[in-house]
């Protein structure tokens, strides 16, 4: 039995579920004259129950009633119609969707009636019983619901339910009773899927023991059709010799010998080179298809902004450089993807700042203009809630005065964007003037913190009400921080990194809203301001940004069950003033992750240079350059990179090669090389850093 909400709904067949159908008055007469019984020319009678009917209007809703009454095995002065085994009130509920087009769905009764409008093709019934176990699906019973439906060959609903399963895998295999009934075939089929949303292949071999205990003396002769859809390949050396080659099923089991042999030998090989790379022809060493896409969309590189898209493979642990950027380069903006879409706000184009948005549809690769904002903003704060693009403080850029002083203020106001009217509208002005700050939501609010007013970076912190259109101070970080990194994750507001005025910090801390109090993080292993921040795989994640004397290309991550950091592979370019999101259920979602071949390092440099070359073509009279990395990561990055379950480790040696050297190293090389701090910020991002290199910008 699946287990469904105690709920009822009424849907009708024409309107798709809004309460009303279509041509209402006709149906409307019909089941008027059945209730009067006028012109019925049979009785469909099930058990003790008799229902007379119209025959023409059971045609027309069935093919079943079709062939039954026009048969020349009917007779037509034959009037009652027995159907025996048929529940009395689904043959009710069934006769009056004929009727109405309109059908009571609750938990009690839709297996049986999914079951009888299958049974006797009522499909437009079928259909609505269908959507309405698509709209009801749980972690506790879209495997009975998949089941179901592969038993009533309802292949829309068998699709759905087996995409809800495996997106939710991790949640559904730990905790669901319908996973240990699985049959073997439909077990292994979920999990030998390139679908499988599971962050590290040890959750698949748990699934794999789970499923094996539930009955232990029948099931474990299937171990080695069960192990060879773990991808073996990806555990951790560690994991694989300690939890699956010395596990009570598979140690002495000579049946998966050579599964295990293949693989000590694979690792083995993995160990011993520099550059460790996916064997995409090994099953057992292949990554898995993300559900979700970690984007990362322009920044500033060696002394300009570029337009460069990378995306991050988070089942290969690798950046990809995307094709699709857009014909502007620009930095310190926003970015928010609602969708499929990504939307682009403000920003600076290392001449002007920008009051113009664009969109980028992840589906079909196209870039397009939408409304401009009504201010211009360069390090713009931007937040997403209730489907609208919230805008916050920022900077308007020059005009300065005949001193060379910058006499234009930072931003106290807000603006909030309507996708689908395609308009900006002003806000309640922040409490606060700052540009540099950054904004995320939570719990139907905005929350932006820290920043720059001109003067001083700020340590305080605000929240917007878009009920009351106010904005209401909340207590103050511990730490100055302009240049930070904002965003909601596991039910707080987290502020990583930025400046204080003196320094690029790698502190951390996190506000409660429930009890108003900031508590200090675990720091990361690199200082940054200026970065990209995110949550991806429950993880919070730290892109790029700059650490006082240059600009960065590290990536690390945080787990907040184990407090703490972790190392992830940089990305492709050294960048700063970035902005990043996460896009989920892409469709295509194949054309943003790492494929051997065609995401090779020569490749990966081709579309980096292609990034370099418009930059400089757009600022030819700059004389730095951006520093490039073609490799998979460095050792520490590669690490991750076969180790999901991932092992904090030290910090990284962050410098990076000269300005003026534009030769493609890998990391490891351009740890030994420095470059200056000139180069790598722009005059806008110098301006926050105090009021005297305001005068600069």
């Amino acid at each position: 039995m699946m287990s469904l909400p105690d709920t009822e709904e009424v849907v009708d067949l024409e309107s798709g579920g809004d309460g009303y159908y279509r041509g209402d008055t006709i149906f409307g007469i019909l089941a008027e004259l059945r209730q009067a019984g006028k012109f019925c020319d049979a009785v469909i009678k099930v058990k003790n129950q008799s229902y007379p009917i119209h025959r023409n209007i059971m045609s027309a809703c069935s093919p079943y009633f079709k062939s039954l009454f026009t048969s020349h095995a009917f007779s037509t002065e034959k009037r009652e119609v027995s159907i025996p085994g048929l529940p009395a009130d689904a043959a009710r509920q069934m006769i009056d969707f004929a009727y109405t087009r309109t059908a009571k769905l609750t938990a009690e009764n839709i297996e049986v009636l999914t079951a009888v409008a299958d049974q006797f093709h009522v499909h437009g019934l079928l259909k609505l019983c269908c959507e309405y176990l698509h709209r009801n699906l749980t972690h506790a019973n879209c495997l009975g619901i998949l089941r179901f439906a592969q038993t009533i060959n309802c292949k829309r609903l068998e699709k759905s339910a087996l995409r809800f399963a495996l997106k939710n895998f991790g949640k559904i295999y730990n905790t669901s009773n319908e996973f240990l009934q699985l049959p073997l075939d439909t077990l292994c089929s979920i999990l030998s899927s390139d679908q499988l949303n599971v962050s590290c292949e040890e959750f698949v071999f748990d699934a794999v023991c789970r499923w094996v205990d539930y009955c232990p003396d029948f099931r474990k002769i299937h171990m080695r059709r069960l192990l060879a859809t773990v991808r073996l390949g990806l555990l951790p050396a560690l994991v694989f010799e300690g939890k699956v080659k010395g596990h009570r099923h598979v140690a002495d089991n000579m049946e998966v010998k050579p599964l295990i042999t293949d693989t000590e030998a694979f690792l083995a090989e993995l160990d011993k080179s520099e550059e460790p790379d996916f064997d995409m022809s090994l099953p057992f060493a292949r990554p898995r298809v993300p559900h979700e896409i970690l984007f990362v969309i322009g920044g500033w590189s060696g002394g300009r902004p570029i337009k460069m898209v990378e995306t991050y493979d988070t089942r290969a642990d690798r950046w990809v450089v995307c094709k699709s950027e857009d014909a502007t380069p620009r930095a310190y903006h926003g970015v928010i993807a609602i969708g499929c879409i990504i939307y682009v706000v403000g920003g600076f184009d290392a001449s002007e700042c920008f009051n113009n948005c664009r969109a980028f549809d992840t589906r079909t690769k196209v870039w397009s203009e939408v409304a401009p904002m009504n201010i211009k903003r360069s390090y713009v704060s931007v937040a997403l809630l209730d489907g609208h693009i919230y805008a916050m403080g920022g900077f308007e850029g020059p005009p300065r005065n005949p001193s060379g002083v910058i006499n234009s203020p930072r931003l106290r106001s807000a603006e909030r964007f309507n996708p689908l009217t395609n308009q900006w509208t002003l806000i309640a002005n922040m409490r606060e003037r700052r540009s540099d700050a950054s904004a995320t939501s939570l719990n139907g609010e905005i929350y932006i913190c820290g920043g720059f007013n001109g003067s001083e970076c700020l340590c305080s912190a605000e929240v917007y009400n878009p009920a009351t259109d106010q904005w209401t101070l909340v207590p103050p970080m511990s730490s100055r921080r302009s240049g930070v990194g904002v965003i909601a994750y596991n039910g707080a507001i987290y502020a990583v990194g930025g400046f204080d005025g003196v320094s690029r910090t790698s502190t951390a801390e996190r506000y409660s809203p429930s009890d108003r109090t900031w508590s200090n993080l675990p720091e990361m292993y690199n200082a940054r301001s200026n970065f990209g921040i995110e949550v991806i795989d429950d993880m919070l994640f730290v892109i790029g940004g700059f650490n006082g004397e240059t600009t960065i290309y590290n990536v690390e991550c945080f787990d907040t069950q184990a407090g703490e950091w972790y190392n992830a592979t940089d990305m492709n370019l050294y960048k700063s003033a970035l902005s990043a999101c996460v896009v989920r259920d892409l469709p295509d979602v194949r054309d943003y992750v790492y494929k051997k071949g065609e995401n090779s390092s020569q490749q990966q440099t081709t579309g980096v240079q292609t990034a370099v070359a418009t930059s400089s073509a757009r600022t030819a009279t700059t004389n730095t350059s951006p520093v490039i990395s073609t490799s998979a990561g460095t050792g520490t990055g590669m690490s991750r990179l076969f180790t999901p379950a991932l092992t904090a480790i030290g910090p990284r040696n962050t410098s990076s090669v000269t300005g003026s050297d534009m030769r493609l190293t890998s990391p490891n090389v351009l740890a030994s090389r420095s470059f200056s701090s000139s180069s790598s910020t722009s005059p806008l991002s110098r301006s926050a850093s105090s009021s005297s290199a305001a005068t600069q910008a």
